[in-house]
């Protein structure tokens, strides 16, 4: 037998065995890196939900902060809330300051409440903390504080 006609022999193509090992080794990489995105992904919705979760409370406890300071009584419904100390309730479902639900943030639960505390020198500070619960369970608190500033003069 010739070099040529030896080498002709050799490069007829692959066996059978050679292509199973090779679908084998595809089929393995290809498991591995499924599993790599399918933990990926489940890790971006748990960042989804806790995003949402901080924007919903600050949303509600900037809506709160914004209100007077002095407490007024007024027509109920949160739409008519004046004042800081009018905002102690549960809300099942983010809605926004006009009491509207808003769409697919429904599975969300949202506790507000408003009392006197301390803050440092200031004795008679509002305090005002959000609860948000996520639909898996998870919870987000935020926390902020009014003060009675109307009325204070800057002098020179």
């Amino acid at each position: 037998m010739t070099r040529a006609a030896h080498i002709a022999h050799r490069s007829r193509g692959t066996t059978l065995i050679e292509l199973i090992i090779a679908i084998t080794v595809i089929a393995i990489a290809v498991t591995s890196v499924l599993g790599l995105l399918s933990s990926i992904a489940m890790r971006s919705a748990g960042a989804l939900t806790s995003t949402q979760s901080a924007a919903i409370a600050s949303a509600y406890l900037d809506e709160a902060l914004s209100k007077a300071y002095v407490h007024t009584v007024g027509p109920a419904g949160r739409a008519n809330f004046d004042d800081v100390l009018d905002y102690n309730f549960t809300d099942n479902g983010a809605r926004d300051a006009s009491n509207t639900l808003v769409p697919g943030l429904n599975l969300y639960t949202v506790q507000i409440s408003a009392n006197l505390a301390a803050l440092g020198a200031i004795p008679d500070a509002i305090q005002v903390d959000v609860t948000v619960t996520a639909p898996n369970g998870t919870v987000t608190q935020l926390t902020g504080f009014r003060t009675n500033y109307a009325g204070q003069v800057i002098r020179p």
